[in-house]
């Protein structure tokens, strides 16, 4: 199948305002459909670009439900995905539609693929890894710098308020880092993929919504102590910061960046403990 030749004769022009770039080599998108663990089951793909995944996808799936926000591939994808019986195609932003809506029609657990313009990576990441109950895994074509923060050790420049909030409730494993001669056009940057799979009993924390303050707390001025984070980010004097940390046996002068995940998870847990939100 030649997408270019389908792009060319549906009339299809690209859109930089969402951040096109397909992915047309067939090996390589069976590596994709591989590294994201398809055998069977019910996928969500988002950006179907000109279906050359969704083909992968629907031929390892049980049904796949594909998104796609520029009505201009609508008869492109007409084309390619003719033959896709098991694959429902919806034209729209995925981002305006409600978490339950999408469960609605997954109708199970699923597993999301995507080749996302970069600018949507981390409200889509959030949107599913916060709200969603039955996602079970997401593989994702991203940015190489945005891959690298997902996977990031601590005391890294890297490492920031969504590795934390993304490794609290999942395992990420950088799969494959895709060089940027391998899309059409040429983006201005490399990608890489990486798989998010959903443990959302990693950690025992006690207060979802507090974690989420205190990560962001933590990370909101990167250049000030923790110490001088949480009195702002909470509103407590700074004795009080001071002892949380020595009770996390955390040195008084650290910074958010320095802790791993499951000291945020302790740091957490002993700020709901002092009922001072």
């Amino acid at each position: 199948m030649d997408i270019k030749q389908i792009l060319k004769e549906q009339g299809f022009r690209f859109n930089k305002q969402f951040g096109q770039n397909f992915l047309t080599d067939k090996e390589l998108l069976q590596s994709i459909v591989s590294d994201a663990q398809i055998a069977g089951g019910v996928v969500l793909e988002i950006g179907a670009g000109a279906g050359t995944l969704t083909r992968e996808l629907s031929s390892k799936a049980d049904k796949v439900v594909a998104f796609e926000v520029d009505r201009n591939l609508e008869k492109v994808l007409e084309v390619t995905l003719a033959d896709c019986v098991n694959t429902q195609v919806v034209i729209g932003d995925v981002m305006r539609y409600d978490i339950v809506e999408i469960e609605r029609m997954c109708a199970d657990e699923f597993k999301v693929v995507a080749n996302i313009p970069y600018y949507l990576t981390t409200p889509l990441i959030m949107a599913f890894v916060e709200k969603s109950e039955k996602v079970v895994s997401l593989t994702l074509t991203i940015q190489k710098e945005v891959a690298e923060r997902l996977t990031a050790r601590p005391a890294t420049k890297e490492y920031g308020a969504i590795t934390v909030a993304v490794n609290a409730v999942a395992d990420v494993t950088l799969t494959r880092v895709l060089p940027r001669e391998l899309f059409y056009p040429v983006p201005n940057v490399d990608s890489a993929v990486v798989r998010i799979d959903m443990r959302r009993d990693k950690f025992d924390i006690s207060n979802r919504t507090l974690f989420r303050k205190t990560v962001k707390s933590a990370f909101s001025m990167r250049r000030k102590t923790l110490v001088n984070n949480l009195t702002s980010g909470f509103k407590i004097n700074r004795q009080t910061a001071e002892q949380l940390l020595s009770d996390c046996g955390l040195p008084v002068n650290c910074r958010g960046e320095e802790l791993s995940v499951e000291q945020f998870v302790n740091l957490c847990n002993k700020i709901d403990n002092l009922n001072i939100v």
